[in-house]
């Protein structure tokens, strides 16, 4: 490394249209001095990932962010835009309400930008790890590891199609078909907020040399009662109740120490109409939060005392700025 820079892996939770706060966080970070390793993510916070393994800056991020019209995403098939029948033909043919195809082609388009369209683009080492969730078969999916699983090769696998499985809403977006080929069978992937929508331990290791970080979204009310008046706003409160349940209970004392907390501001997951102002406080809310978070992270002191809990010395060499090497 060089000058101020340190090495460390990040994990980002996913949000929806929030995530543009966890951008906020991560160029403070940038800022700061902090450089990838390897990144992770779920949904919103795959994409983030995904697009900073692939070169892109936190400022740039947020510059292509703030001018995205969300709501170009939601497509909806010619069916699909039939009054009163559209949404129902919709759920049942393509089991969710917009197609998730802009929103791949978005991402294949700024990957392409950056020379990056498979997982081999990447080089020898994939630095980067994406959660999904096959419905199918009831599993949490890492990709592209688990790509072989299906037979495929992940190398050869398109990085856009993945981001897209990590982000595919259930009900909101259409989940992708993926061919398990060992039994022949077609799997349904869907948003692997489904099963951990913040994966900050999958780059835990016995004797780390380097910190991760998290990038989470926190909303003052989070404990607020969900308000259930019908069946759509009853699947909102399952799918929000899936998304941080599983997490919040088995994260542990560490992660929160070193989890940079993102306030919301009250927006929502799905509000694709999300203003350009409203996007810049998300952003500098983002930001404040980390500036709070760096004022008084210690990392050598937190990896010597994750070394310390889990009974083995951890010695810092000297000079040495997150015990890379």
């Amino acid at each position: 490394m060089e000058g101020n820079e340190v090495w460390a892996d990040a994990v980002f939770e996913g949000g929806g249209v929030k995530g543009i706060g966890l951008v906020g966080a991560l160029s403070v970070a940038e800022d700061h001095g902090y450089r990838w390793k390897k990144v992770a993510g779920t949904s919103a916070g795959a994409m983030i990932a995904t697009l900073s393994a692939a070169g892109y800056t936190a400022k740039e991020l947020y510059e292509i962010l703030l001018q995205k019209d969300f709501s170009e995403f939601l497509i909806r098939t010619w069916y699909g835009r039939i009054p009163y029948l559209g949404p129902a033909l919709s759920l049942w043919i393509k089991k969710g309400f917009y197609s998730g195809d802009a929103l791949e082609k978005w991402v294949e388009k700024l990957l392409l930008q950056k020379g990056i369209a498979t997982f081999d683009d990447f080089g020898e080492e994939v630095p980067v790890h994406l959660i999904a969730s096959d419905i199918t078969r009831g599993r949490l999916l890492v990709l592209p590891h688990d790509l072989t699983e299906y037979g495929y090769d992940p190398g050869a696998f398109s990085v856009a199609r993945v981001v897209r499985m990590s982000c595919s809403i259930p009900y909101f977006f259409d989940p992708v078909k993926l061919l398990h080929k060992p039994s022949g069978k077609p799997c349904y992937i869907v948003d692997g907020a489904v099963l951990s929508n913040f994966p900050v331990w999958i780059f835990d290791r016995e004797n780390p040399r380097w910190p991760t970080l998290g990038f989470r979204l926190f909303s003052p009310d989070e404990k607020a009662f969900h308000e259930i008046e019908g069946p759509f706003s009853m699947f909102i409160s399952i799918f929000l109740t899936m998304m941080d349940a599983h997490d919040n209970r088995y994260i542990k004392e560490h992660d929160g120490v070193r989890t940079i907390q993102v306030p919301t501001l009250g927006i929502k997951l799905t509000d694709f109409s999300l203003s350009a102002e409203k996007k810049r406080e998300l952003f500098q809310a983002g930001a404040r939060a980390a500036e709070s978070f760096f004022s008084t992270w210690d990392y050598r002191k937190h990896l010597a005392d994750r070394a310390k809990k889990q009974g083995i010395s951890y010695n810092l060499r000297p000079g040495d700025k997150a015990g890379n090497g």
